[in-house]
């Protein structure tokens, strides 16, 4: 025996009681082969039409409306007694942070001083193996990218030292 009217009555008994209606549908994947040979992969059936087409995929898929759908918690207010920074307190730790970036920075210049130093020793060194510019490049390339390092160091803190200054 057959009832094709029992999936309309069950949804609007389900729209009648308040809950929320739940559909299930069946999702079918299509991968399908044209007259030329193109392949195409489609979930929509009217594509299919007139292709060699085999399903690649099916599954049940549970659709629920989206006013059905639950809504996020409202952000409630911080407690009475919650901390909360105060304008000094933010002062300090800025004051704080921009004395450490002041004292990286002191550090960085004193590195970058130092790998300079190191690079022109190095230059100014010339070994008789070193027939070949080549080779003096290739022993210096450690030099030139330490200071190249050092110097990008020093511009970026002193990019954070200006931004916190602002």
């Amino acid at each position: 025996m057959r009832f094709p009217l029992l999936p309309a009555v069950l949804a609007a008994c389900l729209a009648l009681s308040g809950l929320p209606a739940r559909a299930q549908q069946l999702e079918t994947l299509w991968n399908c082969k044209d007259k030329e040979g193109r392949t195409t992969l489609t979930n929509q059936q009217a594509d299919t039409a007139g292709k060699d087409c085999r399903v690649v995929h099916q599954q049940r898929v549970t659709v629920v409306p989206a006013a059905a759908a639950p809504k996020p918690a409202a952000k409630s207010p911080s407690p009475a007694g919650f901390p909360k920074e105060s304008a000094t307190d933010r002062a300090s730790a800025k004051t704080k942070q921009l004395a450490t970036l002041e004292r990286e920075l002191v550090q960085e210049q004193a590195m970058l001083a130092e790998s300079r130093k190191k690079l022109a020793e190095q230059e100014a060194i010339r070994t008789g193996n070193e027939k070949n510019y080549a080779r003096v490049l290739e022993r210096l390339k450690p030099y030139r990218d330490s200071v190249e390092v050092h110097e990008k160091n020093v511009e970026a803190l002193k990019r954070e030292i200006a931004n916190l200054s602002r």
